[in-house]
């Protein structure tokens, strides 16, 4: 009980340090209470879960996004922000209860072996996992350990069905967020970018010199349902757009003094048309790239209205190996937005607040969004933008609704699509590939076989005993057999395949080439290229 009141005083005084609102008659309450449960209560307590909680109830009084976050999730959600974890790298799905590698990690250990998409993993460390009901986060427990160490494997080979033993030296494995970059004509490039990891802006730099490289003079940045990451990695990302000295964002708070990020003279990308797609996932570090781009006039915003994240945290590590990250400031657009939305309903409120926007319209009607004059900022080009809840966008993009039925919603659900097409590939895949034996080549080439794919599909859901539904697959036919062949191209090919087929469907995305190919847009907007 000592060990705990110390990682109370400890919190409140990192609270102190910061805030200077912390009386010592909370903190003695506080150990008061603790003492008097641990003498008096009339039924054995757990101390860990009781602090724990504690903690929980009062970070979330004070906003949505201060987070507790205890030693054993720690690593788990540090993981995608890091942008690497350490195992024997391969991105696997579990196919009829057999552990199935859906492609190697370029680079990584598995790949280095030989190990390829279609393999079979049968045993780890002479421990049979195939057959045995095994779950997601049982494969990861086990292929997953510290760099350097090895992990026995037995697997059984796609292309001769031998059993092969590999031991594998666990090593780093990176964990992408750039999801995909490719041109879509000769001058127009796209870049997805999935979050803002520590990896992410070399990732972004390294994605425009390979297009700039084939001729990219425009480009296209998707940040929908990019919900953020590191402040820094934000700010690193805008600078590639902006000129010298101007600013990107300021954050302030009552304990923390502005601090403004200045574009320097480095931007790799201050010239040319630039359009960012978002939507009300896009949160956070997407919206303050987003916002500076608007703000200064330098590109279009298409989409949807953004999350409305415009809060800092901080991490605080207690000395249990526990973490708190804390908000301690508010960030600013560089025409002084802030796009937090309201938070005084309370966390349920806040989170509420996508169902309602949907429910009120404003997901498939422009109309419906109304912001006060007293949230109205102007731009250097004299546009109107508004803070206190997202990024609106220059161009509104309604929620595509009609395609959606009962029966697209229990494929996915049983995750019919994707499994289909692992199968598909698991016994079809040399067949393919001697077909096509390259992405431009399926892309010329896919309409040959695509009604024999689709039949096939519908062949798997009747012996799975998915009832058909003729109405709904007549309702979703385009959406299903849009995902068939997006995923049948990834996992022949590369995530840039994936994309580049799946986006024919996004509507943010073919306005946003429908605006590049015509000036008219960002001539009407004054927008500086």
């Amino acid at each position: 009980m000592k060990r705990i009141l110390f990682i109370y005083f400890l919190f409140f005084g990192i609270l102190k340090t910061q805030a200077q609102q912390v009386s010592q008659g909370a903190m003695d309450k506080l150990g008061t209470l603790i003492t008097l449960i641990e003498r008096y209560y009339v039924d054995s307590v757990k101390e860990k879960k009781l602090v724990e909680d504690a903690l929980v109830g009062m970070l979330k009084e004070l906003d949505p996004h201060s987070t507790y976050i205890a030693p054993e999730d720690l690593k788990e959600m540090n993981e995608p922000l890091e942008g690497n974890f350490e195992g024997i790298g391969v991105q696997f799905q579990i196919v009829n209860d057999t552990i199935t590698v859906i492609s190697p990690i370029a680079g990584g250990p598995s790949e280095k072996l030989g190990i390829e998409a279609g393999d079979k993993i049968i045993k780890v460390e002479d421990k049979t996992v195939a057959g045995v009901k095994i779950k997601n986060e049982d494969v990861m427990k086990l292929l997953r350990g510290k760099k350097g160490t090895v992990v026995n494997v037995a697997i059984l080979k796609s292309n001769s069905k031998q059993i092969v033993e590999y031991p594998i030296v666990r090593d780093k494995i990176p964990i992408y967020s750039v999801d995909a970059r490719y041109m879509i004509d000769k001058e127009t490039g796209y870049i997805k970018v999935s979050r803002f990891a520590q990896t992410t802006f070399d990732e972004f730099q390294e994605s425009l010199k390979q297009l700039k490289a084939k001729g990219m003079k425009n480009l296209i940045l998707d940040l929908q349902d990019n919900g953020g990451g590191f402040l820094h990695i934000a700010i690193k990302m805008a600078d590639e757009f902006l000129s010298d000295k101007k600013l990107i964002v300021y954050t302030k708070g009552i304990s923390s003094p502005e601090e403004k990020n200045l574009a320097t003279g480095k931007g790799d990308f201050e010239k040319g048309k630039l359009v960012i797609l978002v939507n009300e996932g896009s949160a956070s570090a997407s919206e303050i790239v987003s916002g500076a781009v608007q703000d200064w006039d330098r590109g279009l915003i298409i989409g949807r209205r953004t999350f409305g994240k415009g809060l800092v945290q901080r991490p605080f590590n207690l000395p249990d190996g526990s973490m708190v990250r804390l908000t301690t400031a508010r960030y600013y657009t560089p025409v002084g937005r802030s796009i937090q939305r309201p938070y005084e309903g309370g966390t349920e409120e806040y989170y509420k607040d996508l169902y309602n926007r949907f429910k009120q319209g404003e997901l498939t009607n422009k109309d419906s969004i109304h912001f006060p004059d007293s949230l109205k900022f102007h731009t250097p080009a004299k546009r109107d933008v508004y803070g206190g809840g997202g990024i609106m966008p220059d161009i509104f993009i309604p929620i595509d609704t009609t395609r959606n039925s009962s029966y697209l919603i229990e494929l996915s659900r049983k995750g019919a699509i994707n499994q289909f097409v692992v199968k598909y590939i698991d016994t079809e895949r040399k067949n393919i590939l001697t077909r096509f034996p390259d992405f431009e080549s399926f892309k010329a080439g896919y309409e040959k076989i695509e009604k024999d794919f689709n039949s096939l599909f519908l062949a798997y859901c009747e012996k799975e005993k998915i009832k058909f539904d003729e109405n709904g697959y007549n309702l979703s036919k385009s959406i299903i057999q849009l995902q068939l062949k997006a995923l049948l191209a990834r996992n022949l090919y590369t995530n840039d395949a994936f994309f580049e087929v799946y986006n024919v469907i996004n509507q943010s995305y073919n306005k946003a080439v429908e605006v590049i190919r015509d000036d008219t847009y960002f001539k009407k907007q004054k927008i500086n290229y």
